[in-house]
Parts: structure tokens; sequence; C-alpha cells
């Protein structure tokens, strides 16, 4: 799918806004932080939906350094598109706001909170991969991405999105994560990090020359920082965006994909991004769900 990229012009990010104009269904429903809950919703006795409907909370492993889709800021609640996409998940399972429980996750522990039932899903700029599906499942894409490059907003080395542009210099990514194997196909000239966030004084040390990432996650980087930092323009990869579950649950998977689709097709998918991600970026055409 094309999606519509522009990073042109990024000024300075105000605070998120963290409101979502959903649409009514025939279900009935409660406001709370202005997600509507489907008060109705009903599911099979032993189902997950029906156990987290039951118990009263969700657990959502979402990142707290991502800007745009999932930062914790001043008021100490993660905010961004990822945070709204849990929210119209929790929304469908007779679930507010506050009855999600955010678990700070990070790319090399993604799949072990899952496996280990540390959290129920995870929201986090998670892409869907092969490797991936070997040990957990994904429901979705509800975002396609695509790798670029961060660089000084002066760009001296003249980086491109393409990788081989890169040369000799040194690429700072986060460990574990798909950017780090995708840019090591092109040079060892690697410095991994914890989380992306932690490779912006690395670039303006010296340390490192560029960053690598998914072009969103830049985008809210560079929001952050002024003029001093730039994307380049174009990708080099496609990055679908998937919720991460445990591997083998097909019921809960089918659910969360007719959420998605069903949120698609109602405004509330479009209305998350512009509350959130598109205070910055153009709204795209939501990815088709991949029921695999």
């Amino acid at each position: 799918m094309n999606i519509k990229k522009t990073f042109g012009a990024i000024a300075m990010a105000a605070a998120v806004s963290l409101s979502l104009a959903a649409c009514t269904d025939s279900s009935t429903t409660t406001e709370t932080d202005d997600t509507e809950v489907n008060t109705d919703a009903t599911f099979p006795e032993g189902s997950t939906m029906a156990k987290l409907k039951d118990a009263g909370k969700i657990t959502v492993g979402t990142k707290y350094d991502q800007p745009l889709f999932g930062l914790v800021g001043a008021s100490g609640v993660p905010e961004g598109f990822d945070v709204e996409i849990a929210k119209l998940i929790a929304s469908e399972l007779g679930l507010s706001a506050d009855q999600i429980e955010f678990v700070e996750t990070v790319s090399q522990n993604r799949e072990p909170f899952i496996q280990n039932g540390q959290v129920d899903i995870v929201v986090a700029t998670y892409t869907i991969n092969d490797t991936r599906k070997e040990v957990i499942d994904f429901a979705g894409p509800y975002y396609e991405a695509g790798q670029s490059f961060l660089v000084p907003a002066s760009n001296p080395l003249n980086i491109t999105s393409d990788p081989e542009s890169i040369g000799d210099a040194t690429v700072c990514t986060v460990t574990g994560s798909t950017s780090e194997k995708n840019i090591r196909e092109y040079t060892d000239n690697v410095l991994a990090v914890d989380k992306y966030s932690d490779c912006l004084e690395p670039i303006r040390g010296g340390q490192a020359d560029a960053l690598t990432t998914d072009n969103v996650i830049l985008a809210g980087l560079v929001s952050q920082n002024g003029d001093e930092f730039a994307v380049v323009d174009g990708t080099f990869t496609a990055e679908p965006y998937g919720i991460g579950l445990q591997k083998g649950d097909d019921d809960f998977r089918d659910f969360i994909n007719d959420t998605l689709e069903a949120a698609y097709e109602d405004g509330r998918w479009e209305a998350a991004w512009e509350s959130t991600a598109g205070t910055v970026l153009e709204t795209p055409e939501p990815p088709s769900v991949d029921r695999y």
C-alpha cells in the first residue's frame, strides 16, 4: 500500500491530545476518557476475552519513549497512537481506559513479556515478521511504517534513505530490533542501545552519525527536538505494525482483527490517528488485516 509521509517541515509538536471521537454503534455504551465502551460485550466461556472482561483489567505492553506512538510525559500516563489502539481493543472487551494497566515494554522484551504472561497484548511499534511469529501471534497490521534515517539537520555526510549511502558512518539503533537486523546487512558500524531516544546524545557527541528505525518513530523524535535533527526522505523497508499476543490464541486474534476492521470502517481508527500521530504526520489509509 502507498502511505502518505510528510517529514519535510516537522515543527516542534505540541502535547499530544488523547481525546478520541469514537462513533456509536447499536450496543449500549458508556463514555470514559472519551472512548466509548461496549457494555453489552459477551464472549464464550473460557475465552481470553471473557477472562479479561471478568477480571476487569487488561495488561498492555507499550513503549514509554516513542513520541506520537507511546510516550510517558509529565502526566505519568502513556500517550500516543499505540495507546489509543489499546483503548479501542479494551473498549470492545467492555473495559474502560482506567481498566488498562500499561507496562513499559522495550524492543528486546516484547516476546518474553507475551510468552511469560506478563502482558496480555503488546502494542508497541511492533513489526510483524516470520521470526517473531514462531513464538507469538500477531493481530493486524494496524499501520505500516518504513525504515529510514535520522541525521543532524545539516546532514554533513549526505545520508539518504538508501542504506548504501551510509558508507563508513556509525549508525545507532536499538538492540534486538528489526531495525538492527536490517541495518547490519549493510554495515558493521552499529552502535546498539536500549532505546531509540538513547541514540540522540551519541549523535550530538559524534559517537554516531545517524539513527535508523521506522520513519514514524524518527518523526516523533524530531518533533521533540526542534530543528536539531531531520529525517531523510524515503524508506528502504516496509514495517507492518501488529499487536502481539500469545501463540495459538486464535479466537483472541480474530477478536482483535474484527475490532480493528470495525474501527477502520466507523472512523475510530482515523480519529485515534489524527489525535496523536496525525498532529505531525498526514493521515494514511489503514492497512488490510492479515488473517493468517
